[in-house]
């Protein structure tokens, strides 16, 4: 049906890749999602005023705000669609990641009113009186829930949506919350115990669940991501492919949104080349990036000193020896000054943000490495994190 649809509405629906067609897919999914949890809503009301059961009639509600999640999607591609202003020179992306949290947050709401509906159902049992009517009503929501879930999942994949796979994971939390219900009421005709409570409790304990593993995946983006190793990957492959490039350091990806990425990144290049060909070399590098990978790039340039021998030797003796320390301990832009009576040893030292110590601990244990290494020479540390 989907892919009907988008036939029909999406004009160049290949590119998904292109801003427009990617906002095409989620209003058109957004669409159907509303169209489909009015149509189980309606339809799971009845029957829950047919049997008396409280997990059914929980279920028409879940479904009625589901709607309601799929028009806060519907708006959030709107919105994240628009292109930047002077208010918001980096675009409106990042809308999309607080729509997915908002998703988040009403299926977690929901999670909450069933256990407290169903807390009231056991205190308070009432017979359930299951007709074959509401049993095809449940059956059908599975089916259709279960689809919702597949073309939000492939559609989420294509286009790259934190929103639509929010919508993926409800879809598919409905259809195990429906079958579950589907059980209770089929169980409730052999035993006088409150299945159908106990049942609903199960149910919304699993909503909880997947509203807070769907909050924390759309929340991580707006607090700030490592960068996707597939993606470090092939910008390390795009840099290193033009030997001008040594080395590189302070790799960082700002993410605004899902086709809004600004990547900037220090590349190490011989301190005895000619600065306008370097510079040219640069330029070239940084469109490739953008060319690519589809984002904005800015690459710095750090000369290093490669044909000065004492400086390669106690570098590399630095860099393998730091590994004492912890193995993912990494230097750059390493330089010394020497003087009458001692030699100072200027670097960088990247440590992970994981390390029980703070930046002056670090320090202190680095030049204390040193100092065992050559007793003449003074440090000058600046302490880097990487964000990678």
């Amino acid at each position: 049906m989907i892919t009907i649809l988008s036939r029909l509405f999406i004009k160049e629906a290949p590119d998904t890749t292109n801003p427009s067609v990617r906002r095409a897919y989620g209003m058109l999914c957004s669409f159907v999602g509303i169209f489909f949890n009015i149509l189980l809503f309606a339809s799971k009301y009845i029957a829950g005023t047919i049997t008396g059961s409280i997990a059914i009639t929980a279920d028409a509600f879940n479904n009625l705000s589901d709607a309601g999640s799929s028009i806060i999607t519907l708006v959030g591609f709107h919105f994240s669609g628009k292109k930047p202003d002077a208010n918001h020179p980096f675009g409106h992306g990042r809308f999309e990641y607080i729509c997915g949290f908002a998703v988040s947050a009403v299926i977690m709401v929901m999670g909450v009113e069933l256990i407290r509906s169903s807390i009231e159902k056991i205190i308070h049992p009432s017979p359930i009186h299951a007709s074959n009517l509401s049993v095809i009503i449940l059956i059908i929501s599975i089916c259709i829930k279960l689809y919702m879930y597949l073309y939000n999942r492939v559609i989420a994949t294509r286009i790259n949506s934190a929103a639509m796979k929010a919508t993926a994971t409800d879809s598919l939390s409905d259809s195990i919350t429906t079958t579950v219900v589907l059980a209770s009421i089929s169980i409730s005709h052999f035993t006088t115990l409150p299945i159908d409570g106990w049942c609903g409790i199960a149910v919304g304990l699993f909503i909880l669940y997947a509203g807070y593993s769907s909050a924390r995946e759309t929340l991580s983006p707006l607090l700030g991501n490592p960068a996707d190793p597939e993606l470090v990957a092939n910008i390390e492959q795009i840099v290193f492919s033009h030997k001008v490039i040594i080395g590189i350091h302070d790799l960082i990806v700002h993410d605004y949104g899902p086709g809004r990425l600004i990547i900037s990144l220090h590349g190490e290049v011989s301190g005895n080349g000619d600065i306008y060909e370097i510079h040219d070399a640069i330029d070239h590098i940084e469109k490739e990036l953008d060319e690519k990978l589809g984002c904005q790039s800015c690459l710095h340039m750090d000369p290093i000193a490669t044909d000065d021998k004492l400086v390669e030797q106690m570098r590399t003796t630095l860099d393998a020896n730091i590994q004492s320390i912890d193995s993912r301990i990494t230097i750059h832009d390493f330089r010394i000054v020497k003087g009458p009576t001692h030699t100072n040893l200027i670097f960088d030292a990247v440590i992970p943000f994981d390390l029980p110590w703070d930046d002056d601990e670090a320090k202190e244990r680095i030049d204390q490495l040193v100092h065992t290494l050559w007793s003449n020479c003074y440090t000058v540390i600046t302490i880097d994190k990487s964000y990678i």
